[in-house]
Parts: structure tokens; sequence; C-alpha cells
């Protein structure tokens, strides 16, 4: 399959880079911090989401700011060696100029850009918890990101892998491309599904950048 673009939108972890075993470390440690519960804790989804969001539904509001300042504190001093690159990362992105791809992720700047670091992946457009009012699946990230690089909405291509981020993709009018490095296939609503980003390449164009998606 190919997808006609101006530019690729990336999710970060679990499309990009992973650092799952690193999160569920610093969140089951801030949920003991604050005495949450094992089934409170089990029944909020992590993945995809702001932590200021899941801090709400988890704690009272007036908590909430400390509490987020306490999870990204965590999670920034675990970040080394707690991060790696998914299969496909460095080639996808080493073959798209910089100003036709943007990293658009539900973390902090400050954790986002601690996790790109220790992967060595710096790009140019950044969209993190700090730019937004409303995070995924709210479309403002996404949109947010197509402003930036000055392209429309409808020539974009969104790469996820949680339900959440797929949804704001769509509601911004985007072509969703999921990998199911976190979820399976059959919980992901997208235009494609592939494994991860090694079943995808780009070729950049006068008209901008053709994409190919294997399975």
């Amino acid at each position: 399959m190919k997808i006609q673009a101006d530019a690729l939108l990336f999710d970060n972890d679990g499309t990009l880079v992973s650092s799952l075993e690193s999160v569920y470390r610093c969140w089951t440690r801030w949920a003991e911090e604050y005495g949450i519960t094992a089934e409170e804790f089990a029944r909020v989804e992590l993945h995809g989401r702001p932590a200021a969001e899941i801090a709400a539904d988890l704690l009272p509001a007036d908590r909430v700011p400390e509490a987020v300042v306490r999870i990204e504190q965590l999670e920034v001093e675990d970040v080394e060696g707690g991060v790696h690159l998914l299969p496909g990362t460095r080639a996808l992105l080493d073959s798209v100029p910089a100003d036709r791809w943007a990293v658009v992720t539900s973390a902090t700047r400050r954790l986002a850009e601690a996790r790109l670091d220790e992967a060595g992946i710096r790009p140019k457009t950044l969209i993190a918890a700090d730019d937004i009012t409303r995070g995924k699946p709210d479309p403002e990230p996404f949109l947010l990101a197509a402003r930036r690089l000055g392209v429309d909405p409808a020539r974009c291509v969104v790469f996820e892998d949680a339900p959440a981020g797929l949804q704001a993709g769509r509601s911004a009018g985007m072509t969703t491309v999921a990998l199911t490095t976190t979820h399976q296939a059959d919980e992901l609503h997208a235009d494609v599904v592939v494994g991860d980003l090694s079943a995808v390449s780009a070729l950049v164009t006068d008209g901008g950048v053709e994409i190919s998606v294997g399975g």
C-alpha cells in the first residue's frame, strides 16, 4: 500500500521507542507512594494518555499537580537504560527530512526530550503535553503538529500504537497507521495495521513523501 503525504506524525513511546518497563516500574512506585490500591490502579488506562489525566482519575483534584511533578521526576530519573529504539525507527526517520516529521507525545516536554535523547532521536518539531490543553484522544496535539509543520492535516499520516492516539488522528482527519507493539490488532482502529515501523518506508518526491506500507 502506498500513501501520499506531506508530513509524518509519530507518537513516541510504543511507536518510535519502548520504555514500557520503565513506565510501569515508575507508575507502580508512584501508586504505592500515593496509597492507590492495585485494583484502583488496574482500572486506569496508562498508555498514550497525559500524566495529569491519569492522576486526575486516581486522586482528588488538589493533589494532582504535586502528583504529576512526582511521576515526572520518577520517570526522568529512570530514563537511563530504560529506553530503546523499536525496529524500523532509525531507518524511517533517517529517510525523511527533519521538516517533514514531528513527534507528538502525551509525555511532558522534559520527559519526552529525556527519552528521545536517550534513544538518539532529536526531532525538529516536538509536541508534548505542555503544549496543549486537551490530550489524546482529542485531535488537538496532531492538529498543532500539522500547523507547526505548515501542512494540511489531511496530508498527514499518524503512526500510533495506542487506541487513544489513533482516535485523535482520525478526529484530526489524518491517515492512521497502527503498530501492534503494545496492543492487539483487533484493539486498533486504523487505516493500516502493521507490526512495527520496519514495515514502513518513505521516499521523498517533488510532491511530498510517498509512504510504502507492508504487512
